[in-house]
């Protein structure tokens, strides 16, 4: 087996307590590697005096390489680090990994093997059989991971991949080369979720292999409400930048939206009741969605089912995002009864949009194989 030169990219901002000890616990790693192991630690100006825990490492580890930076974005550094790697060090696989334990570097040889055995682009996996994340999350923190994930996976539409927004990984320099980083314009969290996009439109080998998250015991985390905004709409981009039967649905969607919150506004104003006002204006909505997809996003699909048989699909779909979207509207209205209906109104839309979508276009309007002569 010929050895490469790896070379792992530790991003850090104020890891002055992490730092030392991944690097010293990494070196553990090095000495029985397969490969050659760099460490590149990609410091964006830590204030902490981090870069000087790393710079007293460098006279112990040959390996060591620091790079500085202004603070920019994960994405950003991540960036910097691999062209770096790429250009100065010549590396062959580069990884991405956190600085502060929540990735083992025990899995580092296992992210590698898998490599070895093929892959372009491998993912230490928090969702696949036998990969966890702490126990100790707490709901909010469960459902801000899940939902990330959710929204990569069937938002930007890459959905075999169980685990889109994970941190640690492996990749192979021959596919970074392909791609031009300008092009994802990003520069937070959401880089994460555009890198990998790019690796699959491009045919990458993507393997997961299974691992244990764990949450960091030292430091504070960086992810903020701006990094989530930028990950949602980019997201959104990819999604919509890749599929016209989608861009379609969204047009669709808009009219709905439209529609709903029509329809609601004036059943107000015949004085009719929010609650049921709601449910009524839902219906409508999904009714005219469904037609105008029915005729027009998905008109080029060949299903086998006959209209009796879509209609009942459609009918059931229709209940489902209902449900999702009056339950919203109930749970917003009863948390923040100050705030207007409409607004209640609003946000409900979309679970319900999103659902309405993805159950009609996989089950409803499934497009039927073409049969073989």
């Amino acid at each position: 087996m010929t050895t490469l030169k790896v070379v792992v990219i530790l991003p850090t901002y104020n890891e002055r307590d992490n730092i030392g000890i991944i690097i010293d616990a990494l070196q553990v790693q090095a000495r029985e590697f397969l490969h050659d192991m760099h460490l590149l630690v990609v410091d964006d100006d830590s204030p902490d005096g981090t870069a000087e825990v790393i710079r007293a490492k460098q006279t112990t580890y040959p390996n060591v390489h620091l790079l500085m930076g202004k603070k920019a974005g994960l994405g950003a550094a991540y960036i910097r680090g691999m062209i770096h790697a790429m250009d100065e060090l010549h590396a062959d696989v580069v990884f991405e990994m956190d600085a502060d334990f929540s990735h083992k570097p025990e899995d580092v040889p296992r992210l590698m093997a898998a490599l070895d055995g093929g892959a372009d682009f491998v993912i230490g996996s928090r969702y696949v059989k036998g990969g966890s994340i702490p126990k100790e999350w707490g709901l909010l923190r469960r459902m801000n991971s899940l939902g990330g994930n959710i929204v990569a996976r069937y938002v930007a539409g890459m959905y075999r991949i169980r685990d889109c927004t994970a941190g640690f990984r492996a990749i192979k320099t021959t596919l970074l080369r392909k791609i031009t980083f300008d092009d994802l314009r990003v520069q937070g969290y959401a880089f994460q979720v555009a890198l990998l996009h790019k690796a699959v439109s491009l045919g990458a080998v993507i393997k997961e292999v299974p691992v244990d998250f764990v949450d960091r015991t030292k430091g504070e985390s960086k992810l903020g409400i701006s990094d989530i905004i930028e990950f949602i709409l980019n997201a959104w981009w990819i999604r919509l930048h890749s599929s016209k039967t989608f861009i379609k649905f969204a047009i669709v969607g808009l009219s709905g939206v439209i529609v709903n919150l029509g329809v609601f506004t004036l059943l107000l104003q015949a004085n009719v009741n929010k609650y049921v006002a709601s449910p009524i204006s839902i219906e409508i909505s999904i009714i005219t969605n469904f037609l105008l997809n029915n005729y027009w996003t998905f008109r080029w699909r060949t299903s086998q089912d006959h209209i009796r048989v879509k209609g009942l699909k459609f009918n059931m779909v229709s209940l489902v995002s209902l449900g999702v979207s009056y339950s919203t509207f109930v749970v917003l209205s009863i948390l923040f009864p100050e705030v207007s209906p409409e607004i209640h109104q609003l946000v409900g839309i979309a679970p319900a949009m999103l659902i309405n979508y993805f159950l009609n276009s996989y089950w409803t309007f499934k497009n039927a194989p073409k049969s073989r002569n």
